[in-house]
């Protein structure tokens, strides 16, 4: 009897400048995306290079980009929502995030 091991492989790297090994034409790409971040002021710019095999197709890549992006944009929520509390908390009770307070 023949048992087959499924094989699968998935890398996801995220770039926010271009690798020492890049050509000068992806150097120079990466410059005015940093331009145009300073320029536009908000946002941050980052490529996404996925390697996966077996082949699934673009949109069930899209879809879980997405999903991956909902999922951060929650995780950004909760940790704006806790600062927003710890600031409330500061002004409220400041004794009791003075440095050597014995709280």
């Amino acid at each position: 009897m023949n048992i087959d091991k499924p094989e699968w492989r998935c890398t996801l790297t995220v770039n926010e400048a271009a690798n020492v090994t890049s050509s000068w034409r992806e150097r120079l790409a990466w410059r005015i995306r940093r331009w145009a971040d300073r320029l536009d002021g908000k946002g941050r710019t980052v490529t996404l290079v996925y390697d996966i095999e077996p082949a699934v197709t673009a949109e069930e890549i899209d879809s879980c980009l997405v999903k991956g992006f909902e999922l951060t944009h929650a995780l950004l929520n909760q940790l704006a929502r806790q600062a927003a509390c710890e600031d409330v908390m500061r002004d409220a009770k400041a004794e009791f995030f003075e440095p050597g307070s014995p709280h």
